[in-house]
């Protein structure tokens, strides 16, 4: 391994450190979507609500603040926004839980998604960067083997090999570091609309009990 960075040039040393930052990442996140598989949201959910229905909105944010998660945060969020506005005397207050609520849960949200797509930006940018500093090892490398050839002053191959071996070197280091990148980003993006989908379908739902509570005219 340490020949074929040395063949490339001096252009490995920057892929080097970009495989090594991506499967830093990789790891990172895979260890946070792992963790946050585990936790049962749609059982969190259901209990929520049946806290909800029978008044018990304390057990409700105990219950969401004891459990991690985007879901959980988003929820408890929701929750103590509610809490705050139990002693409000709104005439339709059905619509001013909903949408305070709502608005609540929603601003939470941003914050939530930007803890599940952390780091992801980072396998973007080196997915599209990788195969850039590929390419402008291939042009050093070329550049090399013309200039060795010119100094020669005639063909051989000996002379060329270098740059052409460092010309090669860094275009497949290059792109297999983009795959390496490119890959686990997607399957982590899709992993993380899936978390999405789920918070507002547990925004929704919360929203709605809470709304169910007061009904519009009390």
């Amino acid at each position: 391994m340490l020949e074929t960075i040395i063949d490339g040039g001096p252009l490995m040393v920057p892929l080097l450190i970009c495989s090594l930052i991506t499967l830093a990442v990789i790891l990172d996140r895979a260890r946070s979507f792992r963790q946050n598989a585990r936790i049962d949201n749609h059982a969190l959910r259901a209990k929520v609500q049946e806290y909800v229905r029978e008044g018990q909105v304390d057990e409700a944010i105990k219950l969401c603040a004891d459990t991690p998660g985007p879901v959980s945060a988003v929820l408890l969020s929701g929750l103590q926004a509610y809490q705050k506005l139990e002693g409000a005397s709104e005439e339709n207050k059905a619509d001013y839980v909903r949408l305070m609520v709502g608005r609540s849960m929603e601003d939470f949200t941003k914050h939530a998604m930007s803890a599940v797509e952390k780091r992801l930006g980072v396998l973007s940018t080196i997915g599209n960067a990788a195969p850039l500093l590929g390419m402008t090892g291939t042009v050093t490398g070329m550049i090399a083997s013309f200039g060795g050839l010119a100094d020669a002053g005639q063909l051989d191959a000996s002379v060329v090999a270098g740059g052409i071996a460092e010309a090669l070197t860094t275009t497949a280091s290059g792109l297999l570091i983009a795959l390496f990148a490119v890959i686990p980003y997607h399957y982590f993006t899709s992993r993380a609309e899936g978390i999405e989908l789920e918070i507002d379908e547990a925004l929704t739902q919360l929203v709605e009990e809470l709304s169910h509570r007061h009904p519009s005219g009390d």
